[in-house]
């Protein structure tokens, strides 16, 4: 069961199991990425590995994928020229790492994607999820969101090997 990203219009969509449901991407779309800051969502086949979530907002997801609770110190390195890049780290870092404790609740639930992670190349690009949308389905930095529900339902339909599939 795949997760699938797909255009319809102006709109796109991730489909698993029966039916589709929508989603967010990155504010530039979807395409061959870069490097790091560019806000494309990278087209190609992504192994998931590994949930995080905030245990003072809710309980641990069901999902075949290793899961962990986020702590209020844990960053995402974001710097390029870090040995720590794409990579989670405590904060304070000594680079630039994105804070993964969000008052905004998109990383209330975050799956780690296995984008430019075996090897990391630097500058390829970062922090690479699948997170939760806002409300209005606003673009993101280069992530795929969806709605609580529907996060809560992949997770609990993965199956060992499933992928995020972009493209």
């Amino acid at each position: 069961m795949d997760i699938r990203v797909t255009n319809r219009g102006e709109a796109q969509y991730t489909e698993w199991g029966a039916g589709a449901r929508r989603c967010a991407v990155g504010r530039t779309g979807i395409a061959e990425k870069i490097r790091e800051g560019d806000g494309i969502t990278p087209i190609g086949r992504w192994p998931l590995r590994s949930v995080l979530y905030r245990p003072d907002r809710m309980a641990p997801p069901r999902s075949v994928l290793p899961v962990a609770p986020l702590r209020p110190s844990d960053g995402w390195c974001e710097a390029p020229g870090d040995p720590d890049y794409n990579r989670l780290v405590p904060l304070p870092h000594r680079a630039a790492a994105e804070s993964m404790w969000r008052d905004d609740h998109l990383y209330d639930i975050v799956v780690v994607v296995g984008y430019n992670d075996d090897p990391v190349i630097a500058g390829k690009g970062s922090a690479i999820f699948l997170h939760l949308a806002r409300a209005d389905f606003t673009p993101t930095a280069g992530c795929v969101a969806l709605a609580l529900p529907d996060l809560l339902e992949a997770l609990a339909q993965l199956r060992p090997n499933d992928r995020l599939v972009v493209g």
